[in-house]
């Protein structure tokens, strides 16, 4: 087995991983990061088929994502505008299709005067929570008490004005039904972006995209610290940490380090086996987080036809199959491309047919929504994250009900020289890129101290 000393020992070469290397190596220090993949960037990835760049992971900027912006400044990438230009789609729960202008879905006057309602309710209460520190709201353990269904039926009796509102916090972002999931968790999901009516705004929340693809973030940071200190294809099995010394262990090599930095999803944190374990109340928080569940759809067409009839390719319902789609189109493509995404339980579903079937019903469903013509893409293909070894899930993991209020303490605390980092616990930028590069940046100031 080879062996191999350094300061910092980092596990998991995505964008929080990676960007606590740069930071490190920026500081003088000498950095090693092991990736199980054959590949750097985490959840960020793009793969070419046939002459296509499929962003299969993250790739949206917002503009309040400042350390995202500044890091893309940094690096010389480009960005360029999501193409919004025409009339969005509606499918109503009767299977009625709406073409609408402005942020509220077409329903009826009494239905839409809810869904306003509601999100001005939403908003004031998240503009009222700490994203960093969401239990130290007065209100927090009833709100973490409380699943997020449940809150919407004390709201109101209208069904469609419960299912929309539902919508932007379960099925697009943390891609679980509203029963799984607190008030609190929704909140904070919400304060994380800047607030209820940033999260509901695809034009915000969805703003911009980089020329060439998201992936060549990671591939750059990777080349700021040198190829070298990243080893691939390394699965870490074992963590021990003896007299301030940490020894980290896959199959076919062995790292000894002063600190250690673990950049994984805490619900992958129980694929290593620890010596000492860790603390009782980090690993149950750990269990009381899981992942959420969606199937990310791009298909490619040879012609924007949707352009030609004055859309703008955004649709969403949460009565279809696809419940929200864009118009995706690469920087440069003479074509166009639409994507669309598939959650929770409808994900769960589609996963039980067969591929052939799960395709059809997903383009069944893009044709709901811009015409006959969505059924017949020249290039398809489906992010399948919750099969991937290593990930499990997408986009994040969230907790159960009362988890936040419970683990508030554990979230995001060392443990002795063993430091965190993940989009996955952060406050601003929570589930994002943004918020990936901010825990990064935190906890390699944690090793320097």
């Amino acid at each position: 087995m080879k062996e191999l000393s350094t300061d910092v020992v980092i596990i998991g070469a995505g964008m929080a991983g990676l960007t606590a290397a740069n930071t490190l190596t920026a500081a003088g220090l000498d950095v090693l990061v092991l990736e199980a993949r054959d590949r750097v960037g985490g959840r960020v990835k793009s793969e070419i088929h046939d002459g296509c760049l499929v962003e299969v992971g993250g790739q949206w900027i917002a503009p309040d994502q400042e350390k995202l912006l500044a890091l893309l400044e940094k690096l010389g990438l480009e960005t360029y505008s999501r193409y919004r230009e025409g009339k969005n789609v509606y499918v109503n729960p009767q299977g009625q299709v709406r073409r609408y202008e402005g942020d509220i879905f077409p329903a009826s006057p009494e239905t839409e005067a809810e869904i306003i309602r509601i999100i001005d309710v939403l908003d004031e209460m998240s503009h009222e929570i700490d994203p960093l520190k969401p239990w130290d709201h007065s209100m927090a353990s009833s709100y973490d008490a409380i699943s997020f269904d449940t809150w919407l039926l004390e709201q109101t009796q209208d069904a469609e004005a419960r299912d929309n509102v539902a919508l932007f916090v379960a099925g697009a972002m943390l891609t679980k039904p509203a029963y799984a999931f607190s008030l609190l968790q929704a909140l904070m999901m919400a304060a994380s972006a800047g607030g209820f009516k940033e999260l509901v705004d695809p034009d915000f929340i969805l703003d911009k995209r980089v020329k060439g693809g998201m992936h060549q973030v990671p591939t750059l940071l990777a080349e700021n610290i040198g190829l070298d200190k990243v080893h691939l294809n390394t699965d870490v099995k074992s963590i021990t940490c003896i007299d301030g010394t940490v020894t980290v262990a896959s199959e076919n090599l062995r790292v000894r380090a002063s600190s250690i930095i673990i950049a994984l999803g805490p619900h992958l944190l129980s694929r290593i086996d620890f010596e000492p374990a860790l603390p009782s109340v980090k690993q149950q928080m750990a269990q009381h987080l899981s992942s959420g569940q969606v199937i990310k759809v791009q298909a490619f067409y040879r012609r924007a036809f949707w352009r030609d009839q004055g859309l703008s390719g955004t649709a969403f319902s949460p009565y279809q199959t696809v419940h929200e789609a864009y118009d995706n189109t690469p920087f440069g493509y003479d074509g166009g491309t639409l994507v669309g995404f598939v959650s929770d339980h409808v994900a769960d579903e589609l996963y039980e047919k067969s591929p052939e079937a799960r395709k059809q019903a997903i383009l069944d469903s893009f044709a709901a929504y811009f015409g006959d013509a969505a059924v017949s893409p020249t290039v398809y293909y489906e992010s399948d994250w919750v099969n991937e070894v290593y990930t499990r899930g997408a986009y994040g993991t969230s907790f159960d009900i009362g988890g936040l209020t419970r683990y508030r303490d554990n979230i995001r605390s060392s443990v002795g020289n063993i430091h965190f980092a993940c989009s996955d616990i952060a406050g601003i930028g929570y589930t994002h890129i943004d918020g990936a590069i901010r825990m990064g940046e935190a906890a390699a100031k944690a090793v320097i101290g």
